[in-house]
């Protein structure tokens, strides 16, 4: 795709009012954070197949996160996960990832494993139970502090089974009265977010099903604490661009999980299954202005038959991609035809910024930014993944955490 290319987009862009350097630039500034887990061998409930040169530890997630920020230029942050990637120096470890030119991102507790969750964690019936999910969170925060990280990033599997295996409200008070426990341990300037899911692993119901609950309980606890929306935790039509802009508005959403599904919780590589989707969701935060600013773009994935390299860049790629058809948005334009009630021209400027090639335009901020071109060509070419391979070997249990 030769220059020739750029320079015949942005004339067309041009002409549709799009101030192209604009975008460049913000194309250039993007931040799509990786996790941890996903560079590891992490799997389903059913199955872990293990890929040769799967990271085994924090230091090696490290490594292949700095490989996929050099490919693409916009992941300069690693989420970690609490206890997998705990470590008895967080200053060494901060400097082990500057080294591989990334930093710390959010931190992520565990509390779904242990034995003693079975019955949830923050909802747990025993108060010795949830003391310890709150000791956990609070390890996490202390963690946050020595890394410079200004995420906690909460996810939960409390829920029941079977109808009246507890009681609903009073699992509802015991996890506002457990997080309002955790909320003043966040450290200066950091935020927790709360994420949900409707089903899985619990049945009946699920404490934190949805946004609304997310969003209450957020209230509750202040400002420090905002709403983690993960594109895969949704039943089936769930209109998740609504959801953003609902929160954008309220100033409660903190950021997103970002995968891909065609049913259940999947977690495929992000805009495999309806990038249209992610378009839109997309174009509701750009809209937003200002008021999205401190959201934070995280993955969320668990790569179990994929290459995990591979699959983490084709993530970050397409994170990429729908960013750029949001920013070829002419905003001003599809506002004068809302106000108008001209619906299918309205309709039909975000249609025309979605279908527009815009692989020109990232061509030319990766190389403004001095990264590969096409970060996936560039990986294939390479020989990264075969020699981690010969070192590292295919280990059956590689630490990696499960994807939530």
């Amino acid at each position: 795709m030769s220059d020739s290319h750029y320079e015949i987009l942005s004339t067309t862009l041009g002409q549709r009012g799009i101030d192209v350097p604009n975008v460049l630039a913000r194309l250039k500034t993007q931040h799509i954070e990786t996790p941890s887990w996903g560079y590891g061998n992490s799997g389903t409930r059913f199955k872990t197949f293990p890929w040769r040169g799967a990271a085994r530890n924090i230091h090696e997630k490290l490594e292949d996160a700095g490989y996929v920020h050099r490919l693409t230029g916009v992941a300069p942050s690693v989420a970690i996960h609490i206890p997998w990637d705990k470590t008895g120096d967080y200053d060494s470890l901060k400097s082990f990832a500057q080294a591989q030119g990334v930093t710390i991102g959010a931190v992520n507790p565990n509390l779904f494993q242990d034995e003693e969750y079975k019955l949830g964690s923050i909802t747990h019936p025993s108060g010795s139970v949830r003391e310890n999910a709150i000791a956990h969170m609070v390890e996490c925060c202390e963690i946050m502090a020595k890394t410079g990280s200004k995420l906690l990033s909460l996810w939960f599997a409390d829920g029941t089974n079977y109808a009246g295996q507890d009681s609903i409200i009073e699992r509802k008070h015991r996890m506002e009265d457990t997080l309002q426990a955790v909320y003043p341990h966040l450290p200066a300037a950091a935020r927790m977010l709360i994420e949900y899911k409707f089903y899985e692993p619990a049945f009946y119901h699920t404490d934190l099903a949805d946004w609304g609950m997310a969003y209450a309980t957020s209230l509750k606890l202040g400002a420090q604490a905002q709403v983690l929306v993960d594109t895969g935790h949704h039943a089936q039509g769930t209109n998740i661009a609504h959801i953003v802009a609902f929160l954008v508005d309220e100033g409660k959403l903190g950021g997103f999980h970002f995968n891909a599904r065609r049913y259940g919780d999947d977690d495929l590589i992000v805009g495999s299954n309806n990038p249209q989707e992610l378009f839109e969701i997309y174009t509701e935060l750009v809209a937003a202005g200002e008021r999205a600013k401190d959201v934070a773009f995280m993955i969320d994935q668990s790569h179990n038959i994929e290459p995990k390299l591979e699959a983490m860049i084709y993530s970050v790629v397409n994170c990429q991609i729908a960013y750029a058809k949001a920013l070829i948005v002419n905003y001003d334009t599809l506002r004068e035809r809302q106000q108008s009630g001209d619906v299918l021209g309205a309709h039909d400027v975000l249609m025309d910024a979605f279908q527009t090639d815009v692989r020109p335009l990232l061509r030319r901020a990766r190389e403004e930014l001095g990264v590969a071109l096409d970060p996936i060509a560039a990986y294939r070419a390479d020989n990264y993944a075969q020699r981690i391979a010969e070192i590292r070997g295919a280990a059956e249990g590689a630490g990696g955490g499960f994807p939530t």
